[in-house]
Parts: C-alpha cells; structure tokens; sequence
C-alpha cells in the first residue's frame, strides 16, 4: 500500500492562514464544500458586506485542531460524529445542525483505460487485468470521505484487490488531485469535486449508489468563540439560495431523500 503525504492539491488542500484579521471569522470547513462554499462565501460578502475565511481540510484534522486552540469559529465537517463529539466536550455552542448528506463518486481520468461505471463492475476488471498501478482515495483514517471509499470498495468486494495499488490524499481534495492529475487512473472522491468545472475539463465521473455505503451526514457548528458574523453566515448556510448551490454541487439537502 502506498501512502503519499503531500501538500499539494487541485488548489483545494488549505493550510490554515499564518495572518488572520480578527473581523474576518475562520470557517473550518471539510473539502468537499471547496468549489460550494467559495461560491456562497462570495454571495455572502455581496449581500452582507462582511466576509469570512475559509480553510479545508480533512473533518478529523481539523477536528483535533479545534482541540488544539486553532481560531476557528464555525466547523463544518463530512461526518456529523466530529460535531457531536466536540459538543459532548464542550467546544461547541450547541450540537449544530446538519447542512447536507454528501455523495461519493468514481472519477476517471480522459485518458484513463479505466471504466466510468458508478456499481464498480469496471474497477474490478481493470485492477483483475492489471490496468490500474494506482486508485486514489482519502485517507480513511480521518478523512469521512476516505472512510465511506473504504467501505464502497469492500461492499464492491474489491478492498483487498485495491490495497495494493491505493494512494492516499490527506483529505478528499488531495485525493481528487491525485485521481485526476496523472497519478493514478481514477479514484474514488467527493460527488461535489466531481462536478466541479476544474475536474469536469479532465475527467468523467459516475455516481457510486448510496447503498455501498454508511451515510455522508455533514453537520455543522458554531464554536464557543463565534462571533456575529460567523453567526450571520451559520444562519445564512441554512438559507435557500445557499441550500441551491449545495444541491447544485451534488449535495442532498436534509429535507430529502437519499436516492
């Protein structure tokens, strides 16, 4: 198994800021939301005048970064258990709400002779034919993304086939990168990333079925530090025009049903 740590990504792998504004909030968000949330941050500040700062990341890091002190003040992450767990030790105001249930999909580079089938059939005679060195997921053991590709590659029967050939980003972002720049034939990433118009250009996706895996409940928080503007943008996340661009990006919104 191949293991890569490194801290490049798509431009989506953020380290938090070494300077920070005290009128500008940092949000922690997972990286799925990369290409959704700068999109309604924008909006945001448009409608508002105010502005926050984003930084992605992997929801267990950034997690352990909250424990830690980093100056957040609103967490957004892939898994709700983070959420839940920093709320039973007193990091948060409340346990939150859920935003979002998130989706995986299996994305393939251009010229990848890997095939775009979403029930995973095409991997499976790829990787049995020897036509995959390398598949790309996050890191399962802190990344929720990496955590539910484990589990759709298992429900496929195609953990133990994969191992050999898995890279591992630190977050769901890298591991696009990865999937998608040339180090690897494919790999298995967030449906959000997928639709984004940086990968469109260089790959196809097929949406792997929620069925292959535990559920992507993506909650979200406010710290005991917020302020009025990450209030304001908390409140503002739960808006429609918001809850569009989620659901543009692939994101299934709380009210419905997970197909």
């Amino acid at each position: 198994m191949l293991l890569i740590r490194c801290t490049v990504a798509l431009g989506l792998a953020m380290l938090l800021p070494l300077s920070l504004r005290a009128a500008d909030p940092v949000i922690a968000a997972a990286s799925d939301l990369k290409f959704a949330l700068d999109e309604i941050a924008g909006a945001f500040t448009v409608d508002t005048g105010h502005e926050v700062r984003l930084t992605y990341g992997s929801s267990g890091l950034m997690a352990t970064q909250i424990r830690n002190g980093a100056p957040f003040q609103l967490y957004l992450s892939a898994d709700e258990d983070y959420v839940l767990q920093l709320h039973a030790d007193g990091y948060t105001r409340d346990q939150g709400t859920l935003y979002a249930a998130g989706r995986l999909a299996l994305v393939v580079p251009h010229n990848s002779p890997l095939p775009v089938a979403g029930n995973l059939d095409g991997l499976g005679l790829a990787l049995r034919a020897g036509q995959v060195r390398r598949f790309a997921i996050a890191n399962p053991e802190h990344a929720p993304y990496g955590a539910r590709a484990r589990e759709a590659l298992q429900h496929a029967g195609l953990w133990e086939l994969a191992l050999p050939r898995l890279v591992y980003g630190e977050n769901v972002s890298q591991a696009a990168q990865f999937a998608t720049g040339g180090s690897a034939e494919g790999g298995i990433i967030a449906l959000s990333l997928a639709l984004s118009p940086a990968l469109a250009a260089v790959a196809d996706y097929a949406v792997i079925p929620a069925s292959y895996h535990a559920p992507l409940l993506q909650r979200m928080v406010l710290l005991q530090t917020a302020g009025a503007t990450a209030e304001a943008f908390y409140a503002y996340l739960q808006q429609s025009a918001a809850r569009a661009v989620m659901r543009r990006y692939g994101f299934t919104l709380p009210d419905e049903e997970l197909q």
